[in-house]
């Protein structure tokens, strides 16, 4: 597993560049057979340490944990044990509800839009948005179950996918009542 550690304006430690290593390792190989690839990122915010773990898996999917905590090492421990739950959910529901995916998901590329915000006293000068910012993003090709899967695993408010069923682009997201709602265009007459 290739394992990147960064700090942000913080200096990073081999021993603790070892430790990440052997924990995530261990963490991810339980749980995910198969190659993958991780980022951690440490900062630091007035006396938290702050954790950031991003994991890719072989499958497409990607889980993500932030831990913090007054020590490193806590901040480090607090983010690997979330992805741990996480992971042992995601493999859990893969051996219930859905048979392992053989082929990676299918990936296309798309573009995110950063709006300027407006405000509340201000009258806009039109109606068209100030754009702050063009970025890329993926948009994966899955089902629905693997899409709330993603969303979940990533601890996204919502996400957007190409239904691997119908082929249209389709939309997940948490409702404000816990529950998970699902747009599908394609199914509007």
């Amino acid at each position: 597993m290739r394992t990147q550690i960064t700090g942000k304006q913080i200096d990073i430690g081999e021993a603790l560049q070892t430790h990440v290593k052997t924990e995530l390792g261990a963490v991810v190989e339980k749980y995910a057979g198969r190659p993958t690839d991780a980022q951690v990122t440490f900062s630091k915010a007035a006396h938290e340490h702050l954790c950031e773990s991003t994991v890719h898996l072989s499958t497409g999917l990607t889980a993500t944990a932030t831990g913090k905590a007054t020590e490193i090492y806590a901040a480090f421990e607090a983010s690997v044990e979330k992805l741990d739950k996480q992971l042992r959910r995601y493999k859990r529901r893969l051996k219930n509800h859905h048979q392992e995916r053989v082929q990676p998901v299918e990936v296309s590329g798309g573009a995110t839009y950063i709006l300027a915000s407006e405000a509340e006293d201000d009258e806009p000068d039109s109606l068209q948005p100030i754009i702050v910012a063009e970025l890329e993003t993926r948009i994966p090709a899955l089902s629905v179950g693997e899409a709330v899967m993603q969303m979940e695993l990533a601890g996204a408010p919502v996400l957007v996918f190409k239904n691997e069923k119908g082929g249209g682009v389709n939309v997940v997201y948490r409702r404000d009542d816990g529950n998970v709602g699902w747009i599908d265009p394609a199914t509007v007459t």
